[in-house]
């Protein structure tokens, strides 16, 4: 069990300036309701969760307490299952500092555990059909939260997929219509970069065959049914089994067992603004 400390955040794994500004924004001015306590008063709390789940964000709720010098210790790490009841971190120090961090502590940590809690649980059960499937998010998040959102994803189980416009090329229809056809788009997108993958979003068999014939790398078949869709995944690798098979649009817990079977990877927006928050609070301890 690690010994209190005060966190300092890692700007390689969470965003130190982004958490300054979100604890900026809910203390404003001063918690004013603290002031009915004695500046001096010291003691504990814990931060418990109130129902089964997999815990993400606690890198950054012990960043948050460390901003205004709260020493923590860790009861638990980001991506393990905690059972309803189970302490995840312990707080020492200045009560007024404690409860002015309390609310984004707890912000942070029930939101990318809802996120994690939902990735490890679609994880699990499609790869009861598929052991080799990824799960992934898309760019489908909430802006100024991208980062917490995906890290949430990858301590789930899940798969990042692109962070921002720059990480892949994705060819949706828009691009395919604005640049005349399949073939033209994945020509102009080599010149660019020799680095990069393409990926190609295909809705019909024709557009399938004209990726595949383009050279993508990989085909993203949208909102496709699950029969069309698995018939698209046997053409695909028939024709180029080295081209990875992404199926997306409309995916949810409801229907993504039929989906499962057929693709290399299944991206769906639903885990970053779909999830529901995990119930966890902060008490303090006598």
């Amino acid at each position: 069990m690690d010994e209190f400390r005060i966190h300092t955040p890692s700007p390689l794994t969470t965003s130190p300036r982004r958490l300054r500004e979100f604890l900026a924004e809910d203390i404003g001015s001063g918690d004013i309701s603290s002031l009915v306590i004695d500046p001096d008063r010291e003691g504990r709390a814990a931060i418990i969760t109130r129902e089964p789940c997999t815990l993400a964000g606690l890198e950054e709720a012990a960043a948050i307490f460390g901003c205004l010098f709260i020493p923590v210790r860790a009861l638990a790490a980001d991506g393990v299952d905690m059972e309803a009841g189970g302490r995840v971190l312990e707080a020492c120090g200045n009560i007024r500092a404690m409860l002015a961090a309390e609310r984004t502590a707890l912000n942070l940590l029930a939101r990318m555990s809802g996120i994690a809690t939902l990735t490890r649980n679609l994880v699990a059960r499609a790869r009861e059909v598929n052991p080799e499937i990824r799960i992934a998010c898309s760019r489908k998040t909430t802006p100024g939260f991208r980062f917490f959102e995906k890290k949430a994803v990858i301590m789930g189980g899940g798969d990042p997929h692109r962070f921002r416009l720059d990480d892949c090329i994705i060819l949706k229809d828009n691009h395919l219509g604005a640049a005349g056809s399949i073939r033209e788009a994945v020509l102009r997108a080599r010149v660019f970069s020799f680095t990069k993958k393409i990926e190609v979003e295909a809705a019909t068999m024709s557009q399938v065959r004209e990726a595949v014939d383009a050279g993508a790398d990989i085909i993203m078949l949208d909102n496709m049914a699950p029969e069309a869709a698995g018939e698209a995944a046997r053409v695909i690798r028939e024709r180029d089994p080295r081209i990875v098979v992404e199926i997306s649009g409309g995916i949810t817990p409801e229907n993504i067992l039929a989906y499962a079977p057929h693709a290399d990877v299944i991206s769906l927006g639903y885990l970053t603004h779909s999830y529901r928050s995990v119930d966890l609070s902060m008490e303090l301890m006598d």
